[in-house]
């Protein structure tokens, strides 16, 4: 079996197991200033990037498309690394951010697919338009994203990024331990420290 046919295997088991799992009462932390808390805003975007991911699987689930969708990936990669620069972005990174939020979002995809598999009570029962619904909300992501990361770049290359990020997406509390695991993926690539 081809090695990325078992990694991919392993990241579907691996989201699975987190579907079955309870979810834990969050425990109260109370809330920082923004000052405090500068990622805030870009963890805040990625966690609705992710939680659309619900709504791009079932739009695919009922049309049966793949959760792969190269061409428009390639697009998107495309589009945002033709506008870094002009936000003083360096485009090699932003294709990395970019990356790892369309990895998280089919990761959520694919769990859900594998759920509503297994259990069919689950699964959606309308499709969304993409055109209509989903992808204008993505579009308005992807620029707040963008801002974002214009906006936090003095702070995402010093030597505190990655706990304030930890902190920043601690305050952010997903619906489920699916979707909190897609924006700890989405954020991979926030740091260049």
């Amino acid at each position: 079996m081809p090695r990325t046919t078992l990694a991919r295997g392993g990241v579907l088991l691996a989201a699975a197991a987190l579907l079955t799992l309870p979810v834990p009462a969050q425990a109260h932390v109370s809330p920082e200033p923004a000052v405090r808390q500068p990622l805030a805003p870009l963890v805040g975007l990625s966690a609705r990037r992710v939680e659309l991911a619900d709504q791009v699987a079932a739009a695919k689930w009922f049309t049966g498309k793949p959760v792969d969708d190269p061409a428009r990936e390639r697009k998107l990669l495309a589009d945002v690394a033709r506008r870094s620069p002009a936000l003083g972005l360096d485009p090699a990174r932003t294709t990395a951010v970019f990356r790892d939020q369309i990895e998280a979002n089919k990761l959520v995809q694919r769990a859900l697919h594998a759920r509503w598999r297994a259990h069919p009570a689950e699964r959606p029962r309308r499709a969304p338009d993409l055109g209509a619904e989903v992808r204008p909300a993505l579009d308005r992501i992807t620029t707040g994203l963008l801002d974002e990361l214009r906006r936090t770049w003095a702070v995402r290359t010093d030597g505190g990024c990655a706990g304030r990020l930890r902190a920043a997406v601690a305050h952010e509390r997903g619906p489920d331990a699916l979707h909190r695991t897609g924006t700890e993926r989405a954020l991979r690539s926030v740091c260049e420290s």
